[in-house]
């Protein structure tokens, strides 16, 4: 209980200012009817975080709303604060063993979604597309962190049955939300359009990134997109971390919209094997 009522004051400076800003970047868009993903990259990922956190932290107040039950909220919050706080609540140490958890959670269907993958190879028409996607399969399940050019390689049977986005099986789509650090308990198909959604929102931000730079984020910035991407960037060096997002950005400027579903199996396939990371 301590941690939390000593935090409590700055976790909702933090969460004021960013509310503030919020309100800003939404009543520029209305002012100049700028659209989200025409905003400016750090415009957008606030954005974005700032809806998670929104989300979580009204999840709470609805939940103070009855006759004391304040003090219950203050309990589950003591014990479950990755679950119920948003980020500015956590303590230093509470980020890393926090951020870790989750990445330990999407790292349990990364095996599941490459036995997806395997199990597609027979479905493809195009026999040299099968050989780079049983080869690409081979060398993440041995350890080996794949090149770029062999990840986009296998663009064109990610665009239709069976790996496109709007084929994908709904066991397929669980596990691709867990990946995601989605939850994965909706109905198929409100599950399908989140992905969906969700891997459109980072290929938007991936076109704004490219055109700031990656050299024009801060170290904190750096680490944070590679996590959003799949990659548990928290005890990667930051010149790693680049390197890393510097790969993302090349495949990911590289495909257009019908391609997405490679950028979603992207999570699972440019991370898996990325120097500590492996399993």
């Amino acid at each position: 209980m301590p941690c939390i009522q000593s935090s409590r004051k700055a976790g909702l400076k933090m969460l004021w200012s960013d509310a503030k800003e919020a309100k800003r970047i939404k009543l520029n868009m209305r002012k100049h009817n700028i659209k989200y993903h025409q905003l400016s990259y750090r415009e957008m990922e606030h954005l974005r975080q700032f809806r998670r956190d929104i989300t979580k932290f009204l999840f709470l107040g609805i939940l103070s709303i009855p006759p004391f039950t304040n003090y219950l909220v203050f309990l589950l919050m003591y014990l479950f604060p990755r679950q119920l706080l948003v980020k500015h609540f956590w303590t230093p140490k509470q980020q890393v063993d926090f951020l870790d958890a989750y990445d330990a959670i999407r790292k349990q269907s990364h095996s599941e979604i490459l036995s997806y993958l395997e199990r597609a190879i027979p479905l493809l028409s195009d026999t040299g597309i099968q050989w780079h996607l049983k080869d690409l399969c081979a060398k993440i399940q041995n350890g080996t962190h794949p090149a770029v050019h062999d990840i986009l390689a296998l663009r064109e049977c990610f665009c239709n049955h069976p790996l496109g986005m709007n084929q994908l099986q709904a066991m397929q789509i669980k596990a691709l939300s867990r990946a995601m650090l989605l939850t994965p308990y909706l109905p198929p198909p409100l599950l399908k359009y989140r992905l969906k959604t969700h891997t459109t929102v980072i290929h938007q931000l991936d076109s704004a990134l490219a055109k700031l730079g990656i050299g024009q984020l801060t170290a904190q910035e750096v680490k944070s997109a590679c996590y959003l991407r799949g990659l548990n960037s928290t005890h990667i060096a930051e010149d790693r971390c680049r390197t890393w997002l510097g790969e993302w950005l090349h495949i990911s400027c590289s495909l257009k919209e019908a391609e997405l579903s490679l950028l979603l199996h992207s999570v699972v396939l440019l991370s898996t094997n990325y120097l500590g990371t492996k399993r």
